[in-house]
């Protein structure tokens, strides 16, 4: 039967931390004063406890054993606080237990739960004997085993913890309820608590945020020396100023805020721009830190020797420019000696110096070559008394080098004696078969380019009459090419026609006139983008633009279009009559940005000798982008340059003007910076001239 103990009105748990504080714990009293006992648990404290005696520890331990041993019931001996326990302590506590009939005992520590478990289920096992024999286990043994199992266990909810949390920002209530299904969870929990697994999470979103700040650090630092180069690029500026200075003249800079942001907190890493993913500029704050004015030193650092090394540059140029040594085809190994100094290399390596004494030495054999050219000129008697192949003998050969060999400009190209006598014999080649392909300026030989410029200048008789045909037939009707990027072109042409009558017709000072429009956004180097076509032929072009890159757009176009005519004969695009539009935001004419756009396009248009438009006022075009009087005024000046021209052809019909004989002889030396263009281009202009009958490309 079990054995009952009487404790009537006791508390049924008790413990040191109740004395004084009972009323603070739960109050659970033994029902009826008594209970049912199937065995004991003798605990007996290991450790060395403060103004305790372990020798009358044991003797209180003895006798209660006497008294439990009377009840015949199990009994096991529990060591308690094991991991402060005192190695004789334990040795006489196990002493006790063989002495009386060989109790078993368990080493136990409740503060590392090592062997609690198995200190019950050994009582268990003895009360009731059908359950396996419990293994008693030693409490080091025990104890390595238990950090073995919270080891393993740590490491697979650290790699559970890993896998759910990606961000910093993850909230331990979200994060617990998702892990709560997990057995790593679990069991990490039941070894080591929910207050330990928290821990470990919070470590795992503390060095989240720490990657995630130094990821930033790194972005930001990578970034601040392309902002020193953009704000700060002048060495003069800021080589006598302090960090302090430094930073005050970095927010006086017009794109300051391109580059940084001024936080109200500080530090930036402790602020909401650390989540701010989508702006990356840089925190000012950050210029405080020591990697920032390393990095700061390092641009001033760059900057010096930048100078440095123009500086080196510009003194290696002008060694090279006042050296006696330097002669036109000297090989730099033999240079190098002349102008090389230490301070030289110790800046720059030599395969730059190699560079600039290239350039330098293409310039003085030019140079000389040009030089020697004159000489040859000037002594061309020499010349007179050849072959008619003009192929000079050996001996000819060398009576002239006799005679230019006393030459200074004969000596220069001491060291191209090669090109020196292939100059000479081109030279002789050239006085008994001048043409353009001998000409020594070939291929700026002037003979070719008048027959250039005349080429692409005269139309024929009957080219010009089918013209004057096509202007009279098409008076009536006007041909507009309207350029424009990203929508401009076509959404205006529409704008045009809702303004013309059904059948596309447009008046003009009371007059009904034809309106065709082709309207082009793309490439005008493809046929489809094409000004001119066999059924289009152009009187004018409206060119759109609203920001720079549309503005680039028509300006490259146009060149294109002009340089996909140049050199024919009928180059009608090259004077095309232009009107440059500003095309503003349905009204908008305040801004800065608009009136840089004004200020662009003026100069563009001067630059293409073009009619520029402002934009229309507010409250004129009733929402279209270019108002009906701006329309009218482009149209009407396309219609006096039509009815001008026409004018001006058919006066080359006049049988006064195509009577007239002018020759005009010329002599323009191959070479001269004075081109032909400049000589021929007054008469190119006139209207009436035309190539005269049976006469070559280069006569009119």
């Amino acid at each position: 039967a079990a054995t009952k103990l009487a404790s009537a009105e006791k508390l049924m748990y008790f413990c040191t931390d109740q004395l004084g504080l009972e009323q603070d714990f739960e109050q659970k009293q033994m029902p009826d004063g008594k209970l049912l006992v199937d065995g004991f648990l003798l605990c007996v404290d290991v450790s060395r406890g403060m103004n305790r005696n372990f020798d009358d520890q044991l003797k209180f331990v003895s006798n209660l054993y006497n008294q439990l041993a009377k009840t015949k019931k199990p009994i096991v001996v529990v060591l308690t606080k094991c991991d402060e326990g005192v190695e004789r302590y334990i040795r006489d506590a196990h002493a006790f237990a063989l002495s009386k009939k060989n109790l078993q005992v368990v080493e136990t520590s409740a503060r590392s739960n090592v062997n609690v478990d198995l200190a019950f289920g050994t009582l268990v096992q003895l009360v009731d004997k059908s359950r396996g024999k419990a293994k008693i286990i030693p409490y080091f043994e025990a104890l390595k085993q238990q950090s073995q199992q919270i080891a393993a266990a740590k490491d697979k909810y650290e790699w559970l913890v890993s896998r759910i949390v990606k961000s910093h920002n993850e909230a331990w209530s979200n994060v617990s309820r998702k892990m709560l299904p997990s057995p790593e969870y679990q069991d990490y929990v039941y070894l080591e608590g929910t207050q330990k697994a928290k821990k470990l999470f919070l470590q795992h979103v503390h060095r989240l945020k720490q990657e995630h700040i130094e990821r930033r650090r790194k972005m930001y630092l990578a970034l601040l020396p392309q902002a020193f180069d953009a704000l700060i690029p002048d060495l003069d500026e800021i080589d006598h100023l302090g960090r302090g200075k430094v930073e005050k003249l970095l927010e006086t800079k017009p794109d300051f805020l391109k580059w940084f942001v001024v936080l109200e907190e500080t530090p930036w890493d402790a602020t909401s721009h650390v989540d701010n993913v989508e702006n990356e500029r840089i925190p000012f704050d950050l210029m405080e830190t020591q990697p920032a004015e390393q990095l700061y030193e390092a641009h001033l650092e760059k900057l010096r020797n930048e100078r440095k090394r123009a500086e080196m540059r510009r003194a290696f140029r002008e060694n090279l420019e006042t050296s006696p040594f330097i002669t036109p085809g000297k090989p730099w190994e033999e240079a190098r000696s002349f102008i090389m100094n230490e301070d030289f290399y110790m800046w720059l390596e030599e395969s730059v110096y190699m560079d600039i004494y290239g350039k330098h030495q293409k310039q003085i054999i030019d140079k000389a070559k040009e030089e020697f050219q004159e000489l040859l000129l000037e002594y061309s008697e020499l010349f007179y008394e050849l072959e008619l192949d003009a192929k000079p003998s050996k001996e000819k050969m060398g009576v002239i080098q006799d005679v230019l060999g006393e030459e200074q400009r004969f000596k220069a190209l001491q060291k191209l004696q090669a090109e020196r006598d292939a100059l000479i014999l081109k030279h002789i080649h050239f006085v008994y078969h001048p043409t353009k392909e001998t000409c020594p300026s070939c291929p700026g030989c002037v003979d070719s380019k008048v027959e250039q410029l005349l080429s692409s200048r005269f139309i024929r008789p009957s080219e010009r009459n089918q013209k004057n045909l096509l202007l009279d037939s098409n008076i009536d009707r006007i041909n507009l090419v309207i350029l424009g990027k990203d929508g401009l072109a076509r959404e205006l042409a529409n704008e045009i026609r809702a303004l013309c009558t059904n059948d596309d017709k447009y008046v003009i000072e009371g007059k009904m006139y034809e309106l065709s429009l082709r309207p082009i956004e793309g490439n005008v180097r493809l046929p489809v983008n094409a000004f001119q076509t066999p059924t289009f032929q152009p009187h004018g072009c409206l060119c759109l633009y609203n920001s720079k890159e549309s503005l680039s757009y028509v300006v490259e176009s146009i060149e294109k279009s002009r340089e996909s005519t140049m050199g024919r004969r009928e180059n009608h695009l090259a004077h095309l009559p232009l009107t440059l539009v500003l095309v503003n935001k349905r009204g908008d004419t305040s801004g800065e940005t608009l009136h840089s756009l004004i200020q662009q396009g003026q100069q563009i248009a001067s630059k293409l000798q073009c009619v520029f438009l402002d934009p229309a006022s507010a409250g004129i075009g009733y929402g279209r982008n270019i108002n009906e009087k701006q329309i009218s005024q482009v149209l009407k000046g396309l219609l006096d340059s039509k009815r001008n021209l026409n004018l001006v052809s058919s006066t080359s019909s006049i049988k006064e003007l195509a009577d007239v004989d002018l020759r005009i002889v010329m002599c323009l030396m191959c070479g001269d910076p004075f081109g032909a263009d400049d000589v021929l281009l007054p008469l190119l202009q006139a209207q009436a001239y035309r190539p005269a009958p049976g006469g070559g490309s280069s006569v009119l």
